[in-house]
């Protein structure tokens, strides 16, 4: 796995009480960042928290919802009050409602773009004011494959729509604050063994691997390293980027 020395780096992450989040919560810290870890799941948070104290690094566990712009103000603020600055944001939690587009609720609808596009908009934006009075910082945004392609068997027009929509915002979130030394980037993962991918149900994940030209999922840990290399002050260069980790799959 890359290393990245991310010794007095601050960051936070979204999502970060289990699967993807957590992950890259623990790497981050294992490399030398102070993490907050940002949840609607507090007591799952609070653990990852406990988790990255015992590694001898800051951390603090907050509760957010992302949907809501006062929550992510509130949750950056804190930590500009308790640390000083904000260098690292990994703009991670989101959702997938696996439903027809014909037979879609308004409700659903709004739910899934709600957190996977406005959350990564507010929660960068908050984040980019305190980077750009900074004059440095990195925002990395979760998107997907499915911002790439249209994913089989299952139905999930909305979230492909927002995952697309992430990576088109992240690149012109890059293009405006690249005069401010803020780079934006966006990681898009294929399918990852988490708990939320690996409880679908059988033939889909059968058909999964069919189509995958490494013929297997992802750990979430093979994502680690991509995030430390956008993190790191090595990558001064790559901003406006969708890293793509997928096996191979959106080549095919």
């Amino acid at each position: 796995m890359i290393t990245s020395n991310l010794e007095n780096k601050t960051a936070y992450v979204t999502g970060g009480a289990r699967g993807i989040g957590k992950t890259v919560a623990l790497g981050l810290a294992r490399n030398g960042a102070d993490v907050a870890i940002v949840d609607i799941d507090l007591e799952t948070a609070s653990r990852v928290s406990d988790e990255i104290k015992a590694m001898g690094r800051r951390s603090m566990a907050i509760s957010c919802d992302v949907t809501s712009a006062d929550d992510v103000q509130a949750m950056v603020d804190r930590i500009i009050i308790e640390w000083g600055k904000l260098d690292i944001a990994f703009n991670n939690a989101g959702i997938c409602i696996n439903v027809a587009a014909e037979e879609m609720t308004p409700a659903q609808w709004k739910k899934v773009i709600d957190i996977n596009l406005t959350g990564v908009f507010f929660t960068s934006q908050a984040a980019g004011k305190v980077m750009i009075k900074q004059k440095s910082g990195v925002i990395i945004n979760t998107a997907s494959m499915s911002g790439h392609i249209v994913n089989v068997p299952q139905p999930q027009s909305a979230y492909n729509a927002s995952k697309a929509a992430v990576i088109l915002l992240t690149k012109s979130l890059a293009v405006e604050w690249a005069p401010h030394h803020v780079r934006v980037n966006s990681l898009s993962p294929g399918y990852i063994a988490t708990e939320m991918t690996l409880s679908a149900p059988e033939e889909w994940k059968s058909r999964w691997l069919e189509m995958s030209p490494a013929g297997r999922m992802g750990n979430p840990e093979e994502l680690v390293s991509a995030v430390l290399y956008l993190a790191d002050d090595s990558a001064s260069f790559t901003t406006g980027t969708d890293l793509v980790v997928d096996g191979g799959f959106t080549s095919i």
